[in-house]
């Protein structure tokens, strides 16, 4: 045993005998579990069939896109994220979905007025959260979330509850605007269940400069009226640092006063870099709304990317402003 290890189990040693006197029976966590495990065998003996069929159609159209990780992984444009909350407060509404391919956070955002909800959900893949387990482990203020050691912080009506929801993933529940903030946290961390949820805007990258990729799409808004989607596209090597953005919604980008520029065969606007602001081209799209790409890129750069931008007619805003999905 390394000495990284035998730190990691003394930790998590102390932290179940702290807790040791609040958890729950072990003979009813044991009965719950095995119910758990024979509710999950047969769908996934189904899982691993549909995944063979999948593959093989996949072989005979070549070209084809698949999610073979449905809460990791993402087609051009869309994503699928992998946990939902089985209760919130009433009144809060789901405002915001965001997720992407590989290691690409996963967020969910719900809203009342000036108080929110946020579910991110972070691959153990990712170095930065790599070492999750050591660190809910040696913090002393710690809860029980589906019988698993979680850490929390924050106070007043503030409070972040974080936990590992297996091997893969650590989940963590944001709270804002509450006057007891860790109890809304620790009821809604207990009600997360692995209940999978998309994302699909209005628009696809098409060609993308040499050494990019798809990062992730992200949808908001407060309703379908008021929806927008935005992509962003970045260097695979440092995926948190996002190069190019492509974004469409109703609202008009600012171009007073822009240089007029070509854009996908109409008149589109190019406005110039200015105070740590990137560079962006802008287009009102025949739908009336407005397709603005933007990045550190050069004028033609942009221009070329915002003309192979793909849109989609029949985006899922359905879900914006609504309780529960």
């Amino acid at each position: 045993m390394t000495r990284s290890e035998h730190q990691t189990e003394t930790l998590i040693r102390e932290s179940l005998d702290r807790l040791a006197a609040r958890a729950p029976d072990g003979r009813a966590v044991h009965e719950a579990l095995a119910r758990a495990e024979r509710g999950r065998r047969a769908p996934a003996r189904f899982a691993l069939v549909a995944a063979a069929v999948v593959a093989l159609v996949v072989g005979v159209f070549a070209g084809a896109q698949l999610l073979t990780r449905p809460d990791l992984e993402t087609a051009a444009g869309r994503a699928v994220l992998g946990y939902s909350p089985e209760w919130l407060p009433g009144d809060f509404t789901e405002q915001y979905r965001e997720g992407g391919p590989g290691i690409t956070p996963q967020v969910r955002r719900w809203s009342s007025g000036q108080s929110s909800i946020t579910l991110l959900t972070y691959s153990t893949a990712d170095p930065e959260w790599s070492q999750a387990a050591l660190k809910i482990a040696s913090i002393k203020d710690q809860v029980l979330v589906h019988g698993r050691v979680a850490m929390v912080t924050g106070s007043g009506g503030v409070a972040q509850l974080t936990w590992l929801a297996d091997d893969e993933h650590v989940l963590s529940a944001s709270i804002a605007g509450f006057s007891d903030a860790r109890a809304v946290a620790q009821r809604i961390a207990d009600a997360v269940a692995a209940d999978p949820v998309g994302v699909r805007g209005e628009l696809r990258f098409g060609p993308l400069p040499a050494g990019l990729a798809e990062r992730s799409v992200a949808v908001r808004g407060t309703g379908p009226g008021d929806a927008s989607t935005e992509l962003t596209a970045a260097d695979p090597a440092r995926p948190s640092v996002p190069l190019v953005r492509a974004a469409v919604s109703g609202d008009s980008p600012g171009v007073n006063g822009a240089a007029p520029v070509t854009v996908r065969g109409g008149e589109g606007f190019f406005v110039a870099p200015e105070n740590g602001r990137d560079a962006m081209v802008a287009v009102r799209l025949p739908s009336g709304r407005w397709l603005t790409v933007s990045g550190a890129q050069p004028e033609a750069v942009l221009v070329a990317v915002a003309n192979g931008v793909q849109l989609d007619p029949s985006p899922d805003y359905g879900w914006l402003g609504r309780a529960t999905s």
